[in-house]
């Protein structure tokens, strides 16, 4: 097949280039009115194209146009910019009943554990709507730093060791120095006995740093201990411990000394002195001299009966438990019958008495 060359539209483009070109430059002296004066034309500002947005093909429905929706946004998991550090109260001092601060057994303040405060479910430290920290309670401890729920630990209570001395009497080498002793100690820890010139004595039923252990030193309603050469022995009219006899731990202070010229017993937590025990402590009725124990009714002396002089007897016991002597009663005869006559019968005179 022949290809056909055709030269006419070789030269059309250049001839409708330049009359476009002249009919530019003749347009505005053209127009009614126009000014002579040659325009220049400056071209105009090109800008990008823009992408036309398309169309909306939907149809309008019956019921009229109505506002869009707002398109709902997902919203991410915000980060947390409050604060991260939890605040710690600092310990308190741990009370007695009496208001005091209690004491471990070396003597040192006891104080209580320091509290918290609260996280919430996501692990935060919780405030409330005032701004203020929440902290934690024995009920309500809050959650952890993964938002884990804090159970509260149950802890079982020590196993207590309750005694009870009733009229009860302490004695050194069999001298009693103490009587009339009467204690309900609701856990024993420690027992005190305090001798003059020998100084303090701490016995336990539970080994402690220090002391020595004597076995059998509990035995039924008594125990007896030996204190550098001395015996001391409690005794009780009820049974100090258990049915078989049990160890003592015992340990002497001999720096440790009470301002008494007598023997004092005592209870207590603490193993080391000052030792709260009763009479541990300087009061007003330890100063001075000291008004000792009332001795046992059957171990009071009784003196022995004198005799009384001629004439007396012993009387009738008075309050103080003696019989004075007083005049012994005169002796009293007893009158003669008078004679009672017989039915029937002479009477007899009485034959006169002998010159």
């Amino acid at each position: 097949m022949r290809r056909q060359n055709f030269g006419w539209g070789v030269g059309v483009v250049p001839l409708l280039a330049a009359w476009g070109m002249i009919a530019m430059a003749q347009g505005p002296a053209s127009a009614p009115g126009a000014s002579a004066t040659p325009q220049v034309s400056t071209p105009a500002a090109v800008t990008p194209p823009t992408s036309a947005a398309p169309a909306s093909t939907a149809q309008p429905s019956p019921q009229g146009d109505k506002p869009a929706a707002p398109e709902k946004k997902h919203k991410g998991k915000e980060p947390y910019t409050g604060p991260t550090e939890v605040i710690v109260l600092a310990p308190t001092p741990m009370l007695d009943d009496d208001g005091k601060q209690r004491l471990d057994p070396d003597g040192k303040p006891m104080f209580n554990p320091p509290v918290a405060q609260r996280r919430d479910k996501k692990g935060h430290p919780e405030f409330d709507e005032k701004g203020k920290p929440v902290f934690q309670t024995a009920a309500d401890l809050g959650y952890d730093e993964k938002g884990h729920k804090i159970k509260e630990k149950k802890e079982k209570e020590p196993r207590k060791t309750p005694v009870s001395i009733s009229r009860g009497t302490f004695t050194v080498d069999g001298v009693i120095g103490k009587a009339a002793l009467n204690y309900d100690i609701a856990d024993l820890k420690y027992l005190y006995f305090y001798v003059p010139g020998e100084g303090t004595v701490v016995v336990s039923n539970a080994p402690f740093a220090g002391a020595q252990e004597q076995k059998g030193a509990f035995n039924d309603a008594s125990l007896k201990v030996n204190a550098d050469g001395h015996e001391m022995e409690l005794a009780s009219e009820k049974r100090l411990l258990g049915k078989k006899p049990e160890s003592a731990f015992v340990l002497v202070d001999r720096d440790f000394k009470l301002p008494s010229k007598f023997p004092v017993v005592g209870y207590g937590t603490l193993r080391k002195p000052p030792y709260a025990w009763p009479g541990a402590k300087l009061s007003e009725a330890l100063k001075g001299p000291v008004q000792p124990p009332p001795i046992p009714e059957d171990l009071r002396p009784t003196l022995a009966r004198q005799k009384c002089p001629a004439g007396q007897v012993p009387g009738p016991a008075n309050a103080k438990g003696l019989t004075p002597c007083v005049a012994a009663p005169k002796a009293v005869t007893p009158a003669a019958a008078p004679a009672t006559a017989t039915p029937g019968a002479n009477p007899v005179a009485a034959a006169p008495p002998p010159a």
